[in-house]
């Protein structure tokens, strides 16, 4: 069916013709590899094969068992199907005709636990299988995305070659690197796409601040964002949003963001970080609350019954100097964008520490500088942190960065309290602060906290003078003079 369906064998093989598996397919055969396709649906691989795999190096196949005999042993094949099912249904359908050292790689955003379990169970049958998170969307696929494989290491070192050709550079850097075993790479894509929402959750949150709390044009918001992407803000997310707020609907004339209803969806990895972080103990706010507000917004029917009822303060603009209130704006975003970085880094420490994978932050932060949907030039100060102390418990305890959360709060507290008095909501502004605030301060009032619990539940406490004493129990009730739920004569 393909150019060469005739002539040779593929040397990998690639399962899910949608957007990103053609994509990734032309990716791998332009830098020189034959590549065998195969999709549920065989039209697909017809009309792929017929139009943009023309005349390259694809081979078709119409069925499992002429898919996996086209290939070069050990077999390498790519699933970017589901997550879910699918993938243990493409595992099941390919595996009769796969021989020990075959390796089946998941290229999808399949959970890490499913990976473990996967991987495991087709170890016991000598088949290999590696779960690599792959950032980049459409664009990055086809042109050199991140690559975050985790899985045997001697199974990566054998695609290790194809993976650094086809990975996006950073100044002849390849972004990607091999994370760890069995789940490592799903884990470390599941987090990067946590830190995803907390950044765009951020960058949603400044553009409502222009939008409506200083009354800006779309057009001139473009221009703030470009501007910001020159500088300390530079990423991906922000050049995209500068270049989103240009568009112009041709039938309106009004910016089509305008025209887009603000039901956000998602696909379920940042609701897999929140529960991660919860089970490890470890604290995300940023990512929760960007969370929250996917789910918030999509109860757009009963926000529009709400705004009937319920009413906010009287100003709903703010009264400020438009160009200092849009420096403040910079330095806020920074420095919340950096403790979403912070809280993103320590749950992949824990997650490390608690499967044995023993991952590279360093590399994580390397591998995420191009490709990927995060990249950022902030990135390249993470990286130099964790080279600075390899074992740095958060990055807000690092010199430099440190240094430029705590330059930026100023700013960061008067645009939390001008968007609060006005009724705008910035949860993820106000988490991330809240973030820094509980981090940086040496008594919390949890110590009320573990009172409750220890005179409800009798859960004890510790006691600052007497710590020697180890875990304390206080009948409270016998020293209280006014029980609870007795009302005072």
């Amino acid at each position: 069916m393909g150019a060469n369906s005739d002539a040779k064998q593929a040397d990998i093989g690639l399962i899910g013709l949608g957007v990103m598996g053609e994509n990734l397919a032309l990716n791998i055969e332009r830098n020189g590899y034959t590549i065998a396709v195969f999709n549920r649906h065989t039209d697909k691989v017809d009309a792929f094969v017929a139009d943009r795999g023309k005349g390259k190096n694809v081979i078709g196949t119409k069925d499992e068992k002429t898919f996996v005999e086209s290939l070069k042993r050990p077999r390498k094949i790519i699933l970017l199907v589901k997550a879910g099912d699918a993938v243990d249904s493409t595992i099941a359908k390919i595996k009769p005709y796969l021989e020990k050292g075959d390796i089946i790689i998941d290229g999808g955003n399949s959970h890490f636990q499913d990976t473990r379990k996967r991987e495991k169970a087709l170890a016991a049958d000598g088949l290999y299988f590696i779960g690599s998170g792959v950032s980049g969307g459409e664009e990055g696929a086809l042109w050199g995305p991140s690559l975050m494989p985790g899985g045997d290491k001697g199974a990566y070192e054998q695609i290790q070659e194809i993976w650094e050709k086809i990975a996006a550079k950073v100044a002849n850097d390849p972004c990607v690197t091999y994370l760890g075993p069995d789940g490592a790479g799903h884990y470390v894509k599941m987090v990067h796409n946590g830190i995803e929402y907390g950044e765009m959750q951020l960058i949603a949150e400044s553009y409502d601040l222009m939008r409506r709390g200083l009354g800006l044009p779309v057009s001139e918001i473009a221009e703030i964002f470009d501007r910001w992407n020159q500088g300390k803000l530079n990423s991906f997310l922000i050049e995209i949003t500068a270049g989103i707020l240009t568009v112009v609907d041709k039938d309106t004339n009004k910016p089509l963001v305008d025209l887009i209803v603000d039901e956000a969806g998602q696909k379920g990895t940042g609701k897999w970080t929140t529960e991660i972080a919860a089970e490890l103990g470890v604290p995300v706010p940023t990512i929760e609350a960007a969370w929250a507000a996917r789910l918030l917004s999509a109860l757009k029917p009963q926000r529009m019954d709400a705004a009937r009822v319920l009413t906010g303060p009287q100003a709903n603009k703010l009264t400020v100097d438009k160009n200092q209130f849009i420096q403040q704006l910079e330095d806020a975003l920074y420095a919340a964008r950096i403790c979403s970085y912070a809280q993103g880094m320590a749950l992949i420490v824990a997650g490390s520490n608690e499967y044995n994978w023993n991952i590279d932050l360093v590399a994580c932060a390397r591998i995420w500088r191009g490709g990927c949907i995060i990249r950022a030039k902030l990135l390249e100060e993470i990286m130099q942190a964790y080279l600075r102390k390899k074992d740095i418990v958060n990055l807000l305890l690092d010199p430099k960065l440190g240094a430029a959360t705590v330059s930026a709060q100023a700013s960061w507290r008067t645009v939390v309290t001008q968007a609060i008095q006005i009724g705008i909501p910035i949860p993820a502004y106000s988490a991330s602060l809240a973030y820094f605030d509980s981090y940086r301060t040496p008594t919390l009032p949890q110590n009320l906290t573990q009172a409750q619990r220890d005179y409800f539940g009798a859960h004890t406490y510790l006691r600052i003078d007497h710590a020697d004493q180890g875990l304390i129990h206080t009948d409270w009730p016998s020293l209280i003079k006014v029980k609870a739920g007795t009302p005072k004569s």
